[in-house]
């Protein structure tokens, strides 16, 4: 078993813990960088929790990190280098010296090292195995044999078991005379003689139990059990929606091979939120602020070429009706409006629909419901804003009819943006393509050629 990690108490007062890095902090840490004194720069770290400084060190430039590191290198410690954003974790390890890396290896479970390692170049990848002890070497390549993204990289090799037939008494006998437990676990795995979990006891029935209550009596009503080959992002649906703070973890043979906790399950559940943010924004789903700017350039580049097609479509679209914009030159005045109302009511419309599917709210059972009452959304906003835009149509240029154009394609428009927006992430997630990922160029070439096509339509009907 890994050892047990430094136990951080946070001295910050309510009124200082506002949970992120002051201005006052920062030029504290940036003067002890510049000077080159190490004890003020720990002074001012001393109270802050290991993801503080984490995202301390995220904020730096690489130049300041690099003396960051090299003044701070003693104090560092596993909970640090865990939190640290994967982006920049490689020249954090690189400038680490390696009997500091070493032991701040040796703090972390083996889950943590695992998520630690497994992006890293095998160089380095090599280094912080080495530094583990033969069984925590195992434990961790162990579970680097799992899938990439699957329940066996998250778990931790270390699980409290008991077998079925103990008492309360023999459990918390046992606990207390076990040197190697786990730092943090809050259940006790029921298995039976070949290893296959029974139900969990947690430490506060085990505690409130006489010592001669067979633990068997005392297992939790809810018990969900993970295979090793599950995907994580349904490991962390699971502990969302039913509520879980621990769960073993299952092998093909339904042994129990590990326990995965609430704070990792929690962290893939940011994570995936995290990613779809960002693929929705068409920025790439692993961006980051600490990005270089060739790799930002790299992440964004090929969402804006799809966006130049989409936006090419719309303008052949509108060459159409060059000689109808020609004679009302008002037109081309309104048609950004009818591309910004569609726009944003399919973004609206979209991101919903995205999310929904990653809670698994959306089924076969209620998708009719959810693109009735899509479409009733498109009918009412689109009434509400056509009217508006009608009466602006009439004052603005003083023509009756422009108005009715303008109401009557804002009507359409809408309508089709709110239908688009549930519907394409639905086909998509059917046809097994990450919605967040390709739904936003299809619902804007839709709105904008739908919008632009209804608009100029209806004008070159009603106008000319």
């Amino acid at each position: 078993m890994l050892n047990d990690k430094d136990t951080h108490v946070s001295k910050l007062s309510s009124k200082e813990a506002s949970y992120f890095i002051g201005k006052d902090k920062m030029a504290v840490v940036l003067s002890a960088l510049a000077s080159g004194n190490r004890i003020n720069l720990t002074e001012a770290l001393e109270p802050l929790h290991p993801a503080d400084i984490a995202d301390l060190i995220e904020q730096l430039s690489t130049t300041d990190r690099a003396r960051f590191i090299r003044l701070y290198d003693n104090e560092f410690y596993g909970d640090i280098l865990s939190e640290i954003d994967e982006h920049i974790r490689e020249q954090v390890i690189s400038e680490l010296n390696p009997d500091v890396l070493a032991e701040a290896v040796r703090d972390l479970e083996s889950d943590d090292v695992v998520d630690l390692v497994e992006d890293l170049e095998e160089k380095q990848k090599e280094t912080i195995l080495n530094a583990l002890a033969e069984g925590d070497r195992v434990a961790v390549q162990s579970l680097l044999s799992y899938p990439e993204q699957s329940a066996g990289r998250l778990m931790q090799r270390e699980v409290v078991m008991a077998p079925e037939h103990w008492s309360v008494g023999m459990a918390i006998d046992f606990l207390r005379n076990n040197a190697n437990l786990p730092e943090q676990f809050y259940h006790i795995v029921l298995v039976d003689p070949r290893l296959h979990p029974v139900g969990n006891v947690s430490l506060g029935k085990l505690m409130s139990s006489k010592r001669s209550v067979l633990l068997k009596t005392i297992i939790e009503d809810a018990f969900q059990v993970i295979p090793a080959d599950q995907d994580e992002a349904d490991v962390a649906y699971a502990f969302n929606q039913y509520h879980l703070i621990s769960a073993p973890v299952i092998d093909r043979e339904n042994r129990v091979v590990g326990v995965i906790t609430i704070d990792d399950a929690m962290v893939v559940l940011d994570e995936e939120l995290e990613e779809d943010i960002l693929l929705l924004a068409g920025v790439g789903g692993d961006s980051s602020v600490s990005d270089t700017i060739l790799e930002t350039v790299r992440g964004r580049l090929p969402w804006l070429a799809v966006n130049l097609v989409t936006a090419i479509l719309a303008s052949i679209v509108i060459a159409q009706f060059e000689e109808t914009i020609a004679q009302f030159v008002a037109l081309a005045i309104l048609m950004p409006i009818i591309a910004s109302m569609g726009g944003n009511a399919a973004t609206q419309s979209l991101t919903m629909a995205v999310r929904a599917i990653a809670t698994k709210d959306i089924s076969s059972t209620n998708i009719g419901r959810v693109i009735r009452r899509e479409i009733g959304v498109g009918v009412l906003t689109g009434l509400i804003f056509a009217f508006s835009m009608g009466l602006i149509g009439v004052i603005w240029f003083g023509t009756a009819m422009l108005g009715v154009v303008i109401a009557l394609s804002m009507l359409i428009n809408l309508i089709v943006a709110n239908l688009a927006g549930t519907t394409i992430p639905v086909l998509l997630e059917k046809l097994e393509i990450d919605p967040a990922l390709a739904s936003g160029a299809f619902v804007t070439t839709v709105t904008d050629v739908v919008g632009f096509f209804a608009f100029l339509s209806i004008a070159g009907i009603l106008l000319l």
